[in-house]
């Protein structure tokens, strides 16, 4: 039974609407018109470049002058580094305060155009076109902006709110399977901490077809716009958003600092996350182990196991020292209750997470 309940509407959040496909660059192009830009630079990186410019473009008026920056692709290259460059270049380009920034890309363009553009000249205007399943369904909503410091995760950056967000599925068009799948952990990550009726539609993906993938990334955007409307600095229930992030964070950047070892997607270490935080929660807040059981049958049968030996688990827990959700040297985790029901801020002890990562290997 699908889950299909919501029209393709705009979403009105509490500072900026997101518009879907043709209505997108309808709304866009008015905006341009009416703000009258000094300049507008579109922000992409080398696959956004070839595979969704010339559509994007294509698709929408400009009247002042365009220029395109282009950045790297791949989380390695979310640094200061990168924001130096493009900080530089919109110099150069003379861009002022009344020119405006359209990030076109995935999760990395999104957070670090993001940031670019609140911190350019004290703030200018932007708008993010997410062209990754996970950056429509999580990135680009919600006001986070920033980029990495050496290993840890997202620890310099901003809260500040796009004018608009634009989703047009027909990016997905370009995407390879491991990237659909990778935004899809943050999906399934949405129905676990809000909608469990959710939750069970996209565990029998199987049965839908590409044409729901539309509603379903709308349900999704729901969901966040939801828990980021009530709470949009962080001071309580969005802290919910982070499932599966704790672990999952470290596992990625462990994945990204050693040559040996396959680079995860973002949402393949958060699959591996939700897996061991399922297991930390059955534990501490009581969740059924049908619950459980179902979170892992899930997550493995979509996504790359990964193997953990000693080592690789002893720096894992110590890159969590350094996650961004910590305060007073404790590392707190978002575990569950129940599908759909969470608790935020809870101690685990080391021990304990050893014995989640054989429960995931087991």
């Amino acid at each position: 039974m699908l889950y299909l309940t919501h029209k393709m509407k705009s979403i009105q959040t509490t500072s900026y609407e997101i518009h879907f496909n043709a209505l997108a660059y309808k709304s866009l192009n008015v905006y341009l018109k009416n703000e009258n830009f000094s300049k507008i630079v579109i922000l992409v990186d080398e696959n956004t470049h070839n595979h969704c410019l010339p559509y994007f473009l294509s698709h929408v008026t400009f009247d002042a002058v365009l220029e395109i920056i282009e950045i790297q692709s791949g989380e390695i290259h979310k640094t200061i580094d990168t924001c130096m460059g493009v900080w530089r270049t919109l110099s150069e380009l003379s861009a002022d305060r009344k020119s405006l920034l359209i990030n076109l890309g995935g999760g990395v363009v999104t957070d670090l155009g993001g940031f670019v553009a609140s911190t350019y000249k004290r703030g200018i205007k932007f708008i993010n076109v997410p062209t990754s399943l996970l950056a429509m369904v999580d990135a680009s909503v919600g006001g986070k902006t920033g980029v990495d410091l050496d290993l840890s995760k997202n620890q310099i950056g901003t809260i500040t709110f796009a004018d608009m967000v634009l989703i047009d599925s027909h990016f997905l068009d370009t995407l390879p399977k491991n990237e659909l799948r990778s935004g899809f952990a943050e999906m399934l990550k949405h129905g676990l901490i809000s909608d469990k009726k959710y939750w069970n539609t996209l565990r029998h993906l199987k049965q839908l077809t590409l044409n729901d993938l539309d509603e379903l990334i709308h349900h999704s955007i729901v969901i966040k716009n939801d828990v980021v409307s009530k709470d949009p600095n962080e001071m309580g229930l969005r802290k919910i958003l982070n499932f599966g992030h704790t672990l999952g964070h470290a596992i990625e950047s462990y994945c990204l600092d050693n040559e040996d070892i396959k680079t995860l997607l973002h949402g393949e270490a958060i699959a591996v996350g939700m897996i061991l935080e399922g297991y930390l929660s059955s534990k501490i807040c009581g969740l059924s182990n049908y619950d459980l059981q179902g979170i892992k049958d899930t997550f493995k049968a979509t996504y790359p196991y990964v193997s953990f030996n000693d080592h690789s688990k002893k720096q894992i827990i110590e890159l969590m020292q350094s996650d961004k959700k910590n305060s007073h040297g404790h590392v707190k985790f978002v575990l569950l209750e129940s599908i759909g029901k969470c608790q935020i801020d809870i101690e685990v002890e080391d021990t304990l997470i050893l014995e989640a990562f054989a429960y995931y290997s087991n």
